[in-house]
């Protein structure tokens, strides 16, 4: 069968290349063609364009790159009908990929649409369930409270298959050997215990938030050895503008071997906060943004959920500490910084809490169950 897939950034191409590599297990004739990237592309089949050409966040950028957003979705739009799939498989994304879900079902409605890691509309949006279902013929998620969110709420029915995340740290455990010191001897690193700092993956996020961390924990720099964990695609000379003045060490392509070696980390909301999570690192969440008293008003107003980690919000309770826009300071996320560091009072605490989420999770597996709803329904 022909699978067409759709990604927005780095997370998603992680997930959607694991995903790919189950339905070739599943369909011996798999064939893929994708806007996405390089491990999307290391599964065969054609990138038709990569992702990071379209992804664009927050207001300024996506307004300003508005002319190549509609020129790339309207070479997907064609590229589809012309392709002719058995399915359109659409990851996260939502903005961009419901829009072509909807050109999809209208101008070729015998091409099947699948979500897989559907969009937060739990979250704000809440309108855009009119979208999935008049234009999504099957709906998988990866975060169990989804489940009664759309099958109670909207009376929509979904499949949870698992979160692909713990089946990535599970994958990266058994395959690397936890050795602090070959870690450090590689990279050259100190024998001081490690805070790992995880700034995003866009460089908006990176400009907003790296500079704040820094100043956390530039009075922990005698105890720990600061690392942060490089962006893919995001160049070292984009990081250097902050960390001039800073000890902090930057490294690419090692972020899961950075959580697996770190004592604690500051992490921007996202999946970046589940990763840690698994990896049993206490962490503190915070997320600065320019305007920030006006983010909080929007978010109050707009924003249906109470928190912005995941860890929180499978937990359905705070496990991690959130310090968002306007609420983010320097001394609140250093104070909360210093809880969770060996011997603070909030450590296993958290740690307990962790271990709740992993349960809420349930078990690896997630890209196979997928697959195997995936290729049954088309079959």
């Amino acid at each position: 069968m022909k699978y067409y897939l759709i990604v927005g950034e780095t997370s998603g191409e992680l997930h959607a290349s694991h995903l790919m590599q189950a339905l070739k297990e599943r369909d011996a004739e798999a064939q893929f063609r994708f806007v996405g990237g390089e491990m999307m592309v290391a599964q065969g089949g054609e990138l038709v364009r990569h992702y990071r050409e379209l992804a664009y966040m927050g207001f300024v950028p996506v307004l300003t790159h508005l002319r190549t957003i509609f020129r790339g979705m309207a070479q997907c739009k064609a590229d589809i009908l012309q392709w002719n799939p058995d399915v359109l498989i659409l990851v996260d994304y939502p903005g961009f990929n419901l829009s072509v879900a909807k050109y999809v079902k209208t101008h070729a409605p015998q091409i099947k649409t699948f979500y897989y890691i559907s969009p937060k509309i739990w979250a704000w949006k809440e309108y855009r369930m009119k979208q999935i279902r008049r234009y999504v013929d099957r709906l998988y998620s990866i975060l169990p409270f989804e489940v009664d969110y759309f099958q109670q709420r909207h009376g929509y029915e979904i499949d949870y298959v698992g979160n692909p995340t713990l089946d990535e740290v599970v994958a990266f455990q058994q395959q690397n050997s936890p050795d602090f010191n070959d870690f450090i001897e590689k990279n050259k690193l100190s024998g001081l215990p490690m805070i790992a700092l995880l700034a995003g993956s866009r460089k908006q996020e990176i400009e907003d938030n790296l500079p704040q961390m820094l100043k956390v924990t530039q009075t922990l720099t005698d105890k720990y050895q600061l690392v942060i964990a490089g962006a893919p695609g995001i160049d070292a000379s984009y990081y250097s503008r902050w960390m001039d003045k800073s000890p902090a060490r930057l490294l690419y392509g090692q972020t899961y071997r950075i959580l697996q070696h770190s004592t604690a980390a500051l992490v921007t909301s996202g999946t970046a906060t589940l990763e840690t999570a698994l990896f049993r690192v206490p962490q503190v969440v915070c997320y600065h943004t320019k305007a920030g008293w006006f983010y909080s008003f929007l978010r109050r107003v707009l924003i249906k959920v109470p928190y912005v980690s995941l860890v929180n919000l499978i937990a359905s309770r705070e496990v991690v500490p959130e310090f968002v826009a306007a609420d983010m300071s320097v001394s609140r996320v250093h104070d909360a910084l210093l809880r969770v560091l060996p011997d603070g009072d909030g450590r296993q605490t958290m740690l307990d809490g962790y271990q709740e989420v992993a349960q809420k999770l349930g078990k690896a597996g997630a890209p196979q169950r997928a697959a195997k709803l995936m290729v049954a329904a088309l079959r």
